[in-house]
Formats: structure tokens, sequence, C-alpha cells
């Protein structure tokens, strides 16, 4: 027996004005109610992450200890991407990178139009993010600026991934290796691809729905803990929305040079690996989609 649908509406009285909006919202503004899905989700996960970089920076240059470290970032980004996927994922389809927007455009057909929207919501939101904790972490940020000037290293410091401008933009430390930067950019992002698109596949039934936001998470978190000291992006957005802002805030000197490219682009072609590795090996057409047949089960011999 068929059974009825019951939408939020049936059971929770809403305000005359909250059914304009969403007849409007639905038929006219989808695509703008999607952009601010994708621009609030890069928010929440960029947001969790920047206030624990923020404070092993400052506590590095201040030498006040005890005040951040690399496991509290990779957690806290970990948090911010849970909270990302499980508030905005409803609404946008939670892509919150222009790397896994451009694969699913490349390889699951999704409207190129609609990308590029997503890709200009992702960046604004990690410019936006990268602003208000800027404005949030000022004072802090410029004590420990006015240390490196008085220790004489504000040139050699500042733009590097242990300065200030390190907590919004990404950098590496002078003299690093830009070949080995580049294969840890690629492998990080290669396995974090893998992660996302395991997740996708409606036949794994490893891993459940309510896991999804959990294991992308921790996965970012693993790449954090293990290769952030080598200097890994994996998120064009996060990148370039924070370069972005410290170009806004400290002009050209804030570009990052030559690694400027390899933090922006690198993840792109690694996460359309990851997906067509996955797709290749690991993926099956011919895999029977057990998680939609036990609930399918489970409807139809439940009760009426």
């Amino acid at each position: 027996m068929a059974r009825e649908v019951i939408y939020l509406r049936d059971v929770e009285p809403r305000p005359r004005y909250m059914h304009s909006w969403e007849r409007f919202k639905h038929r006219e503004a989808h695509w703008l109610v999607e952009m601010f899905a994708e621009m609030l989700g890069v928010f929440l996960y960029v947001y969790a992450g920047l206030g624990p970089t923020a404070a092993l920076i400052f506590g590095n240059l201040t030498a006040e200890s005890g005040i951040g470290s690399l496991y509290t970032i990779g957690f806290a980004y970990a948090i911010g991407i849970v909270l990302a996927i499980t508030l905005c994922a409803a609404t946008s389809g939670g892509h919150f990178s222009p790397g896994v927007t451009i694969t699913l455009s490349l390889l699951r057909g999704f409207p190129k139009a609609k990308a590029v929207r997503y890709i200009i919501a992702q960046i604004l939101g990690s410019y936006l993010t990268c602003l208000i904790v800027y404005v949030q972490w000022k004072d802090l940020l410029v004590a420990a600026e006015d240390v490196l000037t008085t220790k004489g290293v504000y040139d050699t410091l500042m733009f590097t991934n242990t300065g200030p401008a390190g907590v919004f933009a990404l950098y590496v430390s002078p003299g690093t290796n830009l070949h080995r930067v580049l294969l840890n950019e690629f492998m990080t992002d290669f396995m974090l691809g893998l992660a996302i698109c395991g997740v996708m596949d409606p036949t794994n039934y490893f891993i459940p729905p309510m896991v999804a936001p959990w294991l992308i998470g921790l996965t970012y978190s693993v790449a954090i803990w293990g290769y952030a000291p080598t200097a890994i992006a994996l998120n064009t957005a996060r990148d370039v929305g924070g370069r972005l802002m410290a170009l806004t805030i400290w002009g050209k000197q804030a570009s990052g040079g030559p690694y400027a490219a390899i933090a922006a682009l690198t993840n792109i072609p690694a996460t359309v690996l990851a997906f067509t590795v996955y797709d290749l090996f690991l993926r099956s057409g011919t895999r029977s989609m057990f998680l939609l047949c036990v609930l399918q089960n489970a409807t139809r011999h439940s009760p009426t």
C-alpha cells in the first residue's frame, strides 16, 4: 500500500509570508538559495578552522603556549565540514569546493551554468569569512605583526605559513621544494576525493548517510595532521578566497608567488582523478542498492 507523504507544513504551522516566500523561492529564486547554501557551507567550514589557526600562529609568535595546535586545527575543520554538510547539503547538494563542482560537472552531468554560480558562491563565502575572522582577531594579529617588526623579521616571516598573513592565505616556508609540495598537495587531494566519491556511492553500504559528513571531515583532518606542515590547501575556494582577502588587507606582497597556483589548482585534477579511479575500480553498476532495498523492505512490511 502506498504511504502518504507528510510534509513539514502539514505538522508545523507556518506564517503566511513563509508560504509566499517558499513558493517564490522554489519557482523563481532557487538558484539564489542554492548559491547561499554553498556560500554558507564554505563559511561554516572555513570559520571553524581559521580560529584555531590564528590561535596557533599568534601563540607561536608571542611565545604564549597552549592556545593552539595542529590537532585542534584539524579537528576544528572536521567539525566545520560536518556543520556545512548537515546544515546546507540538503539545499545545494553540499559541494563547498570548486574541485568537487568541476568534477561533478565533468563526470556526473552537473549543469555547467550552475557550476559557475556555485564556484562564485564558494569563493565569495571564503573571502567574506576571512574578512570577518580578521576583524575578530585584528588586535592580536597586529600585536603579532609588531613582534615581527621588533625582532626585525617582518619581511622574512610575515607572508609565510607561520606569519599572521598565513592565518588566511596559504604559503610555504622560504626555500621549500615546490615539486614536493605539488606531490604533497596532489596526494592529499586525491585521498580526500576518494572519500567524497565513496560517500556518494549509494551501493556502498559501509557508509550510511549519517556517517558521510564525519568521514569527509575526518579525512580532511588526517590530511591536516599529517601533511599540513609541508603545505596543503585541499580546496580552491578556501585558498583563493583567503588569498584575495590577504591581498585586500596587505597588498601584492601577500600574493604567495609560484605556490599560489599549486594551492589554487592542484585539487581540481586530483579530485577528477580520484572520482575516475573510484568509478573504474571501486564502483559497480551491478552492485545492489543495499540501503535502498532495506528501506523499501522495511516500509513494505511496516504497519499501515
